[in-house]
Order: structure tokens, then C-alpha cells, then sequence
């Protein structure tokens, strides 16, 4: 953990990160770095959250509450039954005829695109009757979400492994000059779905930050992720498709000091969200963006989510047999990417009160996954199945009381996520 936090607190423009206490394991299992990401990750943020708080106290970090907080999807109940969505039938490994291909069908859009595809008659028979990268490329070009199973080597070798070849974990860069700039209760709006972004968005809440998640009309989260990892946010319904909420967009963005962008990169732009434009119009904004795939390349517009970046960058290939790929113990690309981007945001607002300037920042899941692959290989690591039950807080809320896993290191969040109006608290 020690190299990659060092990587880390260096790319966000610090000098040797101040020493930080793990105690315990993650009992994260498998012959891959799942453990050192997770707590590099959860430290980087940790460090930034103190250090912009001006507090001088140590960094301690329990490791199984950390193995936890990764997994907290499967743990997230509202009257002692689970409500966290899991994976549907058709978000799994499937068998193509030279090789494997991962598909994503939990969001409804995503289904119709596999079975426009494969049918549903009889699915795996047409899959097999299919090579993995002509199935990857079918249900993309369908709308859909795929991967074909790649070995480490194979995705250095494609274009898209190329063009994240030889990035950084992340990047914080000063894109322009601003006024240096003070805040109290930082205001974050957060464009985001799934996991990587809204853990991001969570992780600042429960530092204190008034987080406001906007959400189409036409695209709903799943109230089952919502519960996880909504915690301690607001959300607003806003059509951004009309002129009454661009409106309310550009009013947040003005009295906004964070914006997090966690959709695929191009598909807000046209709505007025171009990190460069935004420089020019909110100057005052710290930008934090995190895709799948990185934004160049052939890949910068693709959709993308952990379970098909494994597939792709070959951590199912190291984490599987010879006959079948395997997974990570954990969705630890989207939560350490979601807790770098916090710590990102962090820093950012730090740099910004004491420098000034205009400050974006850059993660990808893919980068996050070559950077865990280059850790290397830890083929004796078990895993537990451990008991979440001293970590979860109960959040109210108006079905009833949600259980959910707390923050590792931060004070827990005082509500789930609750229905707003687009404004931010006075």
C-alpha cells in the first residue's frame, strides 16, 4: 500500500504523504493487489480530508472495515433484507467460440441491447456460435455494454490498452487561473451513476460536504444502489434536455465549488458540461471526471463498468482458471477509483485556497486496473466471508431504516439518500 499511496498523494501535487496506521486485513482474496488499491485509495482521501480540515491527526485505518466498504453493495439491507440490486441473469461470463465475453444487462437499455443480439430463444447457443470480439462489438454497436475476455498482453497489445498505456493512476491539473478561494461547507454536484462516481459523491458527504446528485427523468437509478451508495446526498430530478433545467444546471454550477462527472465521457458534453468549457464559464469549479476506458482513444466514448474493465485489461484472465475467467473479491476498480476521486476533489479545494486556479482532474477505471495489475501477483492471498455487522449505521428513511456499511475513517452520514429541489442549502 505504502508505493501506490506514495504514487498517489504525489499525483495530486503532495510531497511524501504523512505516515498512515493499517491494522488488520482487508480478508480481500485472490492473486491480485485487490487489498493495496483498496487501502491506498481510502487513505489518499483520508489524507486529503485532514489536510483541507487543517487537522494534524493521525491516519489510522481499520483494514476489514475498508474490505467492507468495498463490498458494501452486499450488504445494504432495509428491514433486515438485502436491497442491494446484485448482478441479472445476463450480467455475467459468457461463452463465445473462441474465447469469453462479459455483458452488462442490469439497466433495462442494456438488456434490449443483448437480446437484440443474442435472442432469447436460446442465447448462449448464439453467443457460442459467435467469436468473443465480434459478440463485444454486436452488442455495443446494439447500445449495449461488453468486453471480451483479454489477457494482460493481449490488451496491452489492442488500441484502446494502448492509448491508457503509460498514463498516470490519475491526474490534477491546473488548467487556468481563478482568485484563490475559501469555503466552508464545500457544495458538490454530482452527475453520476452506478458505483465509481456516487461512492466519490458519498465519501464527501460523509466529510461534511452538501452533496446534490442530479438525475435525468428518463434514466432512474436503481433504488437498490441508490440505498448504498446514495448515503448522506440529495437528489434532484432535472431535465436537462429543457431550457427551464439548463437553467437550474447553470445556477448550481455557480454556487457549486465541486462538480463530479461520472457518465460516459460525450454524453454530457452536449448538455453544456465540457470540462473545458466549464473553465471558461465556472471558473471557480474544481472538475473531477472518471469514466471506464480513459477519454482518447478508440474506446473514450465507450460505455463501461468494473465487471467488463476486468474482462478487458486481463484481471479475469489472472483471476480465473483455464477454463473459465474469474473476478476480483471485490468491484475494488469502481470503489478505489470512487475514493481517488474524492481524494482528488479534496486536494483540489485545498490547492485552490492556497494557490488559486482552476483545477480539473482525470481518473479511468482502466487506469485504476493497470495500476492494480502492475502491484502484482499474490497467488497465496485467502479471503473471508466476514461479519459487516459492527461497521453498518442505520440511516432513516421514509420506507424505513436503511442499513448500509459507515465510512472507513469518516464520522458516518446523519441520512440516506433523500428527494430534493434543486437548490443548495443555505
Amino acid at each position: 500500500m505504502t508505493e501506490l499511496l506514495a504514487e498517489t498523494w504525489a499525483a495530486l501535487g503532495g510531497g511524501p504523504p504523512p505516515p498512515v496506521t493499517v491494522s488488520g486485513s482487508t480478508g480481500l482474496s485472490g492473486p491480485l493487489a485487490a487489498e493495496e488499491t483498496a487501502l491506498a485509495a481510502v487513505a489518499a482521501q483520508l489524507l486529503a480530508a485532514r489536510e483541507l480540515a487543517g487537522s494534524a491527526a493521525p491516519v489510522e485505518l481499520d483494514a476489514r472495515h475498508v474490505g467492507l466498504a468495498v463490498r458494501s453493495e452486499r450488504f445494504v439491507t432495509r428491514g433486515g433484507a438485502p436491497v442491494g440490486p446484485g448482478f441479472a441473469p445476463m450480467s455475467r461470463f459468457w461463452r463465445a467460440g473462441d474465447g469469453w465475453v462479459r455483458l452488462h444487462a442490469n439497466y433495462p437499455h442494456h438488456r434490449a441491447a443483448v437480446v437484440s443480439v443474442l435472442g432469447e430463444d436460446d442465447p448462449d447457443a448464439t453467443a457460442a456460435g459467435m467469436t468473443a470480439l465480434d459478440l463485444e462489438e454486436a452488442v455495443v454497436a446494439a447500445g449495449g455494454a461488453a468486453a471480451a475476455v483479454r489477457t494482460e498482453a493481449e490488451w496491452a497489445a489492442s488500441a484502446p490498452g494502448r492509448a491508457v498505456a503509460g498514463l498516470p493512476l490519475l491526474s490534477l491539473d491546473r488548467v487556468g487561473n481563478a482568485p484563490a478561494r475559501d469555503v466552508g461547507r464545500p457544495r458538490v454536484l454530482s452527475f453520476t451513476r452506478v458505483i465509481a462516481g456516487p461512492v466519490a459523491a458519498r465519501t464527501l458527504a460523509a466529510h461534511g460536504a452538501d452533496v446534490l446528485r442530479l438525475e435525468s427523468p428518463r434514466l432512474p437509478e436503481d433504488p437498490g444502489t441508490l440505498a448504498d451508495t446514495g448515503s448522506g446526498q440529495r437528489t434532484a430530478v432535472v431535465d436537462l434536455a429543457t431550457p427551464a433545467g439548463r437553467a437550474a444546471m447553470e445556477q448550481l454550477l455557480a454556487g457549486a465549488d465541486v462538480l463530479l462527472l461520472g457518465y460516459r465521457p460525450g454524453a454530457l458534453e452536449a448538455l453544456g458540461l465540457d470540462p473545458a468549457e466549464l473553465a471558461e464559464r465556472h471558473p471557480h469549479l474544481v472538475v473531477v471526471r472518471m469514466s471506464a476506458w480513459g477519454t482518447d482513444g478508440p474506446w473514450g466514448r465507450r460505455r463501461g463498468f468494473d465487471s467488463l474493465v476486468q474482462a478487458a485489461t486481463g484481471i479475469a484472465a489472472a483471476c480465473g482458471s483455464a477454463d473459465r475467467p474469474g473476478v476480483l473479491p471485490a468491484q475494488v476498480l469502481d470503489h478505489a477509483t470512487g475514493h481517488l476521486a474524492a481524494a482528488a476533489a479534496l486536494r483540489a479545494l485545498t490547492r485552490r485556497r492556497d494557490e488559486g486556479g482552476v483545477w480539473h482532474a482525470e481518473l479511468a477505471l482502466a487506469r485504476t486496473a493497470a495500476r492494480l495489475l502492475a502491484l502484482g501477483r499474490f497467488p497465496d492471498r485467502a479471503g473471508d466471508d466476514p461479519d459487516p455487522a459492527p461497521y453498518l449505521v442505520e440511516l432513516p428513511t421514509d420506507g424505513g431504516p436503511v442499513a448500509v456499511v459507515g465510512p472507513p475513517g469518516a464520522p458516518p452520514w446523519t441520512h440516506a439518500a433523500r428527494a430534493s429541489e434543486p437548490v443548495w442549502l443555505s
